[in-house]
C-alpha cells in the first residue's frame, strides 16, 4: 500500500510539475508568420502572401480553380522558440470541407519539431467551425528548451492573416530556410492531399521532409489537366526543377492533345531545367469494378505510351512509372481513389530514389 501511495503521489507531483510549465492565464505574444521563414511559396512578393496563386495576375481559372489556388496548400513556416506553448491565430478567407478530409487537414495547423536532425511530429489543431478565428494552443507543457518548428498550413482554406503565439517574455525568431533549391509539384487531388489527416501528410510534403529539398505545391484537387493558363503559372515560377501528376485526372483525348504543348511551352521558360513525370497510382475502386478497372488500365496504358515518345522528343523530360500508394493487402484507401496517410507515405517513399537521382544529375544536392 505504501508502494502504490507513494508511485501515485509521484504520479499527482509530476502532473502538476507539467501542468506547471504553461500556466492556464497565459499571456501571449504574437508574431505574423511572413516575419519569420516562410517555405514553399510560388510567388513571394503576392499580394496576399498566404495564396499560391496570385488571381488577378493569372486569369483563366475556372470558379473551382480560381478558389484552390488561393488554398495554402504545402505552405509551411519555420521558426525557432524557446516557448512552452505555441498557438495559431488566423484570419481565414474561403474554406472548403470535402468528406475525404477531415477538420485538422481542412481549416487546421500541424507542427513539427527538429529532434536529432529530423522533423518529428509535435501536434496539430483547429479552431472550432463556429470560431475559426480564435486563438487556438497546438502544443503546450513543453519544456523552455529551444526548439526548431516547422508549422504546416491548412489544405482546404484561405487565409489572409496567421500569426504565431508565444508565451509572454518568450523568444520567436526566424530560422534559415532548412530546405535546399525549389522544386515544384503540379498535381491532381493527391498532390493537393484529399484524404490526409493532416496537412503536413500530403506527398509532396513527406517527400521534401525525407530529401532535404523544398518543394512548392500546386496541387489542384480535380483539377490537374495539363491547362495552359496552369503551365502560365509555373513558367513564371522560379524553381531548380519541377515534378508531375499530371495524369490523374485528364482523360486520354487530353492527355494526347495537351502534353506536348504543355512540355514544350514549359521548356522554353525554363530551358534546361527537368521535367519529372509521375504514372498515376492505382486506385482501389478498380478492384471489383469492371468499368474502372478498364478506364484507369486503358489511361495508364496510354500514359506509358506517350511518355516512351515523350523522353526520346525532349531532352530534360523523365518518366517514373512506379509510383505507389497500395500496400500488399491493399488497406490503404479512404474512398476508393485517395490514399490515406499511409498510403502517401508509400507514394512519398516510392519517388525519393528515383526523383532523388534525377535531381542530382542537375547538381541539386
Amino acid at each position: 500500500m505504501r508502494h502504490i501511495s507513494f508511485s501515485f503521489l509521484m504520479a499527482v507531483l509530476l502532473s502538476s510539475v507539467s501542468f506547471a510549465q504553461t500556466p492556464r492565464d497565459v499571456k501571449f505574444v504574437f508574431t505574423e508568420a511572413t516575419d519569420l521563414t516562410m517555405i514553399g511559396q510560388f510567388f513571394p512578393e503576392n499580394p496576399v502572401p498566404y495564396h499560391r496563386v496570385d488571381t488577378v495576375r493569372f486569369t483563366g481559372f475556372t470558379k473551382s480553380e480560381n478558389t484552390q489556388v488561393r488554398y495554402s496548400v504545402g505552405l509551411a513556416c519555420a521558426f525557432r522558440t524557446n516557448s512552452t506553448v505555441i498557438s495559431v491565430k488566423a484570419k481565414f478567407g474561403t474554406t472548403g470541407f470535402p468528406n475525404n478530409t477531415n477538420g485538422h487537414a481542412a481549416r487546421g495547423f500541424d507542427l513539427y519539431i527538429r529532434k536529432d536532425g529530423k522533423w518529428l511530429f509535435a501536434n496539430s489543431a483547429a479552431a472550432p467551425d463556429k470560431d475559426l478565428g480564435r486563438n487556438q494552443v497546438v502544443l503546450n507543457n513543453m519544456d523552455d528548451s529551444e526548439k526548431e518548428c516547422l508549422l504546416y498550413f491548412p489544405l482546404q482554406s484561405e487565409e489572409y492573416s496567421v500569426q504565431i503565439g508565444v508565451q509572454e517574455g518568450s523568444r520567436i525568431e526566424a530560422l534559415p530556410n532548412p530546405f535546399r533549391h525549389r522544386i515544384a509539384f503540379f498535381g491532381s487531388s493527391f498532390t493537393h492531399g484529399s484524404s490526409t489527416s493532416r496537412a503536413g501528410m500530403c506527398y509532396p510534403s513527406q517527400f521534401s521532409r525525407a530529401t532535404g529539398y523544398q518543394v512548392l505545391n500546386l496541387g489542384c484537387a480535380g483539377n490537374c489537366k495539363l491547362q495552359p493558363y496552369f503551365c502560365d503559372v509555373l513558367c513564371a515560377t522560379e524553381a531548380d526543377a519541377f515534378v508531375f501528376d499530371t495524369f490523374s485526372n485528364p482523360s486520354i483525348a487530353e492527355i494526347r492533345d495537351r502534353l506536348f504543348p504543355f512540355i514544350e511551352k514549359l521548356q522554353k521558360a525554363h530551358p534546361g531545367k527537368p521535367l519529372i513525370f509521375q504514372r498515376t497510382i492505382y486506385r482501389e475502386n478498380r478492384n471489383f469494378s469492371v468499368t474502372n478497372q478498364r478506364n484507369e488500365q486503358s489511361r495508364q496504358d496510354f500514359v506509358d505510351s506517350i511518355m516512351s515518345v515523350a523522353v526520346k522528343r525532349y531532352d530534360n523530360v523523365y518518366f517514373i512509372r512506379k509510383t505507389n500508394a497500395t500496400s500488399p493487402t491493399h488497406e490503404t484507401s479512404v474512398d476508393g481513389v485517395h490514399p490515406g496517410d499511409y498510403g502517401y507515405t508509400l507514394w512519398a517513399e516510392s519517388i525519393v530514389k528515383p526523383v532523388t537521382k534525377i535531381l542530382r544529375k542537375y547538381g541539386l544536392k
